[in-house]
Order: C-alpha cells, then sequence, then structure tokens
C-alpha cells in the first residue's frame, strides 16, 4: 500500500484524492438472498456514538431485514483482531464478522490470514491509497485527534497540546482508550508527540510517550479511559479523542454539562479506520452485504452525519449527493489545515514503539 504523501489536509476538500464519479446499483440480488438465509450478522467494538453507527446499523436492519448482533462496543482495534484468532472454530456468537480497525491492523491482519477479501461494487471509488489491492482491507472514514472538554469544570480551555501540562489542569486530562491496545488512544500519544516538532513514527512515539510521562508526574493525566459519562461526571473532564467523537458526545450531552471541542493548534494528526472481514466469518455473505451498505451513499452519507468523513467522500461531493444541512454541521476547514497523516509504515513504527514503551516510560494502568 502507498502510504499517503500530502501531509497538509483541508476538512472542506476531504482526502484529496482523486475520486471517480460512478453511477451504482443496490447490493448484487444473489448476495442479498444469500445473507438473508444466513440470518443475522456479528459486529464489534461499533459504539452507537461512534462515527453514526447506531443509525448506520439501524439502517442495514431496516434495509434488509437482518438481526446484528453486537459485540463488546467499547473494544479496541487489538481486541477485535483477537476475537477473530480466539473464534477461528466457533460458529457461534461470540465469533465476529467483520471488524473495524486502525489502519495500522488491517495489515497485520492480512499477513495472519485473518481475512477474507472482497470487493465491493463501489470499489472504484475508494482511493487506490487506502484500500489492499486484493481487498482484504479497505479504509472506511477518517478523522483528527481533538480535545473534548467539559467547560463546566474546565474554565480556560486548553488550545494546544503544551497547554495540558500546566498545573491548572491537574487531575483532568484522559485518554479514549488503553494505549497498549486501542488504536485511537496509540495515535493519540504519537499526535502528542508531533506536537513538539518530532517526526511523525518512532520520533513522534518516543516524543509522544516523553509527553505522557510528563503529564502523569505533573498530576495531569487520569488513568481512566475517557467516555461521555466520565466526562459529563467529572472524573475526566478533558477527553483526548477523535474529532468526531467529541462532536457526537458534545451533541448526546446536550449542554449538560456544555461541552466545548477543540482541534490543537499543533499535532493535528488524522487518522484512517479500515473494515474487513474475517477469514472465520459465521455468517460470510451477511458480512458482504454490511460491506456493500457501508460503501453505497446511504452507508457513506450516515457515517458524514455522525461527523466522520467517509473513504467516498470527495465522490460523494462530485456527485452533489451530500445534502447541505450535513455539510454544514462539519467544523470549519480552517482548524484543519495542519491536519497531516502518519504513512503506513509510520503507524507501524510509532505503534511498536508506544505499545511497547508505555508501561515503562509512562506507567500509568489505563483502564
Amino acid at each position: 500500500m502507498v502510504g499517503y504523501t500530502k501531509r497538509a489536509l483541508a476538512l472542506s476538500t476531504a482526502l484529496l484524492f482523486a475520486g471517480t464519479t460512478i453511477s451504482f446499483a443496490d447490493a448484487p440480488a444473489e448476495l442479498v438472498e444469500a445473507a438473508k438465509k444466513e440470518g443475522s450478522l456479528t459486529t464489534i467494538a461499533l459504539p452507537h456514538d461512534w462515527c453514526g453507527y447506531g443509525d448506520v446499523i439501524a439502517g442495514f436492519k431496516a434495509k434488509y431485514g437482518l438481526e446484528v448482533n453486537e459485540l463488546n462496543p467499547d473494544a479496541g482495534s487489538k481486541d477485535e483482531v483477537e476475537a477473530i484468532k480466539a473464534n477461528k472454530d466457533n460458529k457461534g456468537p461470540q465469533a465476529p464478522d467483520v471488524i473495524d480497525v486502525g489502519l495500522s491492523f488491517g495489515p497485520d491482519a492480512k499477513k495472519d490470514g485473518l481475512t477474507l477479501p472482497y470487493k465491493v461494487s463501489t470499489w472504484d471509488s475508494i482511493p487506490e491509497n487506502i484500500k489492499d489491492a486484493e481487498g482484504h482491507w479497505y479504509g472506511d472514514y477518517y478523522g483528527v485527534m481533538a480535545l473534548e472538554v467539559n467547560t463546566d469544570i474546565v474554565k480556560n480551555v486548553p488550545k494546544d497540546w503544551a497547554d495540558l501540562l500546566k498545573p491548572e489542569y491537574a487531575n483532568t486530562v484522559a485518554l479514549a482508550g488503553d494505549p497498549r491496545a486501542s488504536n485511537q488512544a496509540i495515535l493519540a500519544v504519537q499526535a502528542a508527540g508531533a506536537s513538539t516538532g518530532a517526526k511523525p513514527g518512532a520520533e513522534a512515539a518516543e516524543a509522544g510517550l516523553k509527553y505522557f510521562a510528563d503529564l502523569n508526574k505533573a498530576g495531569n493525566f487520569v488513568p481512566v479511559i475517557g467516555k461521555s459519562g466520565t466526562l459529563a461526571q467529572g472524573a475526566t473532564p478533558i477527553i483526548i479523542t477523535w474529532d468526531y467523537n467529541a462532536l457526537s458526545g458534545r451533541d448526546t450531552l446536550k449542554g449538560n454539562p456544555p461541552v466545548e471541542v477543540v482541534v490543537p493548534a499543533s499535532g493535528v494528526l488524522a487518522g484512517v479506520y479500515v473494515q474487513a472481514i474475517s477469514a472465520y466469518a459465521p455468517h460470510p455473505n451477511a458480512a458482504k452485504l454490511w460491506m456493500e451498505y457501508l460503501y453505497s451513499d446511504e452507508g457513506q452519507i450516515g457515517y458524514l452525519k455522525g461527523y466522520c468523513h467517509p473513504a467516498r467522500f470527495q465522490d460523494l461531493v462530485k456527485s452533489n449527493k451530500v445534502p447541505k444541512e450535513v455539510l454544514d454541521k462539519l467544523p470549519p476547514a480552517a482548524a484543519y489545515e495542519k491536519a497531516f497523516f502518519p504513512t503506513l509504515d509510520e503507524q507501524a513504527a510509532a505503534k511498536d514503539v508506544i505499545t511497547k514503551g508505555w508501561d515503562k516510560v509512562v506507567g500509568a494502568n489505563v483502564k
């Protein structure tokens, strides 16, 4: 796979990939029939407030009449891959059919023989540099790392990573996952490191570990996985999370407490997530139909309604298929002008450094 070669990216122009505008039919009728015979789909790690998945899942069920068995909504990317490994010989309800994981986890799963190749009908409009040529995995959406802030508690809202080290933010800052297993948290550590001027990859990972070690020593880091509930309760008044999760969380809380979402002034890291079908899927046709739905116009706009920029965003905009009210709800492009996308190699290098070094360098047991 070719990594991202352009570091800066304005949100308003999305991925800067060359998309091809084509008219696509619905999922093949024979696939729909085969999926309905299987009767259900098993997903994993899809919280309903993540990328609009609640409505996306509801839309899939309503359209095709399949049941959806949802496993462990709060699992991390590593947990998803491990669930496939643990259930290779299990066709029961604990075996996931599909996974939604961070970019670096897709190629790893393919290498380990855990994925089933399948190219959706809209394959040609998925950018080349975020999909496996054989169809083992493909990008579904992206976002940037942001700060979700409970302004009932935090009166002076931080604007950049360096601000979080100040004494006024004692016992306030949390990650949205365990950096030893969660792709979101791993990339948050790399983003913090990049804000110091370190190069993406291993260098930013090392700098990020030092940053969180300093944050922990200062008494500002809270070793609790941050969620909307912990934010509202005041246990984690500042959560480092994807912008789409922060924006969705803000909407869910409806001003109680008031929430401000900040894209940091530096270290604006953008990350792509990818979809894959388990090579051991108990419901392989339902899994393929799920992919067809996710990459249809309806599914992709569903992601956008959840503040995630879908893989086919540019194609949809060119085709005038994105409702204006959806576009109007997106954050201003200026906040994203410094965004950078770590390449696959950079992500792999950073992941190795962070997962192996967190306990020794930072020493905070996030759970």
